[in-house]
């Protein structure tokens, strides 16, 4: 089973290659290459969940070169529950994307570019997440912003140029402290393996650690959007084409929160910067949800409801004890299915209207019932009503910040519930305004709305003094059936978590236990 563990890593990139060389005419090809190989990538997934569980960490030496020169790939439970929900999430969205066939057919999109970067995204979301090096986790950060800035640049209009530009720069410079912080870490402790470096930081002084944990907590905080370096995400995400925006919100933030846990639970033990967790923690929640509720364009909202529910997992994160960790992981999975299924709901809500500002929409629920419950379900999953996962994962946060019972965590708690609160109001805002009330009027045009005018003889004055007013009438799109069904398909996972609660929280809190013992991990890669 170790020989699996490359796999989700290889076979993106491989097809990639391929790609490359089929022609933009043989869009069929792409389509079917690509679900292919991601639909692969799941099952290996899979395997890899189940037999991670059962016997431990799966490790494999590529080169057969063992630490600290060769390069050491690790599948452990929390990489593998990982691996699996970003798979599925991965597949999803990319039949979305076939559906709305938005790489293929924008005129100013480079024709076949979508499907290549696509699979580079999702080779290096898996090595960042098999990485058992912090080099080889700094190189799937790269690979992701290399394929990001191509997806998010898409039909390279100026609003999506300058996006992509705030993006790249905000990620170089993460980069080059991501860099700083490898380079601390080697001239200390002689070795960037996590294996090794588990049994070495101890030895270090003190402020030699907290100086390398400083570094690559901010690394992973920028990379995981939590405030006060969240501010490029609303600007950057909700320009970019609706598939990209729902990948990335979904899931590359949580790359950087799958960063933090692995470097405070097995590099930095102890839980020492707890206090500061918590007050970015505390911060993420209150900033995030405020943002949120300002906001009247759609994509904007739910990106402020991110950085809001990032600090959700930090909360978990920042307990340190198994309860806390376990209920951080479960957030996680949790947060990936279900953000990403709003913003795939966003994007059916702007194909079918031509905008997403709450201003200029209604009664969505009357005119598209499918689509209106494709939003509400996660909706309320977001908001977390009871029995739906975000209850569940809520609920088992409160309950380790409860146990803690210091009070700094009683404020935290707090936090939690009225971000909750404000998230439920933030949810049933959109509701009314996009969907329940009636239809909007629209006076001017939104620049790529596909409106109509007509004139209204009954308008025009008594005496003939003026013309008849002109009434802009907004026409709606047809979905595709395809973008339907995948949105569908991600609430229904989202839904799957609730109906295996009791397998996912088991899972959860085994690969809890197993990240703070550590000694698993370090025995799997090192030897007994």
């Amino acid at each position: 089973m170790n020989a699996l563990v490359p796999l989700p890593v290889i076979m993106p990139l491989t097809v990639c290659g391929l790609s490359l060389f089929i022609g933009p005419r043989l869009r069929w090809l792409h389509r079917v290459i690509t679900v292919g190989v991601l639909a692969g990538v799941v099952a290996v997934d899979l395997v890899l969940l189940v037999e991670s569980d059962r016997t431990g960490p799966l490790v494999v030496h590529l080169g057969d070169f063992g630490p600290p020169l060769g390069v050491t790939l690790v599948a452990d439970r929390l990489a593998a529950l990982m691996l699996t929900v970003s798979g599925a999430v991965t597949l999803i969205v990319l039949v979305y994307a076939m559906g709305q066939d938005m790489a293929d057919r924008e005129e100013n999109a480079p024709l076949a570019v979508f499907h290549p970067a696509y699979l580079v995204l999702v080779s290096g979301v898996s090595l960042t997440f098999l990485a058992g090096d912090l080099v080889n986790l700094y190189v799937g950060f790269e690979i992701m912003l290399m394929a990001s800035f191509v997806l998010l640049t898409l039909g390279a209009t100026e609003p999506r140029i300058r996006a992509g530009s705030t993006y790249v720069v905000v990620s170089l410079v993460s980069s080059l402290v991501f860099l700083a912080g490898v380079a601390v870490t080697y001239a200390a402790a002689g070795t960037v393996n996590f294996a090794q470096l588990a049994v070495r930081m101890p030895e270090l002084p003190l402020g030699v650690r907290t100086m390398a944990e400083v570094l690559l907590l901010t690394v992973f905080g920028v990379k995981a959007a939590a405030f006060p370096v969240a501010a490029w995400l609303p600007d950057s995400y909700p320009t970019a084409p609706a598939p990209v925006t729902a990948v990335f919100a979904g899931l590359l933030t949580k790359v950087g929160v799958y960063s933090m846990i692995r470097a405070e639970t097995l590099l930095f033990p102890g839980n020492r910067l707890s206090d500061e967790l918590m007050a970015v923690a505390l911060a993420s929640m209150v900033v995030g949800i405020l943002g949120a509720v300002a906001q009247t364009d759609l994509k904007r909202l739910l990106s402020f409801t991110l950085v809001s529910h990032i600090g959700f997992m930090l909360f978990g994160l920042a307990l340190g004890s198994r309860d806390g960790i376990g209920g951080a992981i479960v957030y996680t999975a949790h947060h990936i299915t279900v953000q990403t299924t709003l913003f795939l709901a966003a994007g059916l809500l702007e194909k079918r209207y031509g905008t997403t500002e709450l201003t200029r929409l209604g009664g969505a629920a009357r005119t598209a019932p499918l689509l209106a419950a494709l939003w509400f379900v996660p909706a309320m999953n977001l908001a977390g009503i009871p029995p739906l996962s975000g209850f569940i994962g809520k609920l088992g946060l409160l309950r380790a910040g409860v146990e803690d019972g210091s009070d700094v965590a009683y404020v935290l708690v707090a936090g939690v519930a009225a971000s909750s609160l404000l998230t439920l109001y933030v949810m049933v805002k959109v509701w009314n305004l996009a969907f329940w009330r009636g239809p909007a009027v629209t006076e001017l045009p939104v620049e790529g709305d596909v409106l109509e005018e007509s004139d209204d003889p009954d308008s025009a004055p008594e005496d003939g003094s003026g013309p008849a007013t002109k009434t802009v009438v907004r026409t709606t799109a047809r979905i595709p059936r395809v973008m339907t069904a995948a949105t569908a398909a991600a609430v229904a996972l989202g839904l799957s978590y609730t109906v295996l609660a009791t397998p996912l929280t088991g899972l959860a809190d085994r690969s809890a236990a197993e990240l703070l013992a550590r000694t698993p991990y370090v025995k799997a890669v090192l030897g007994p």
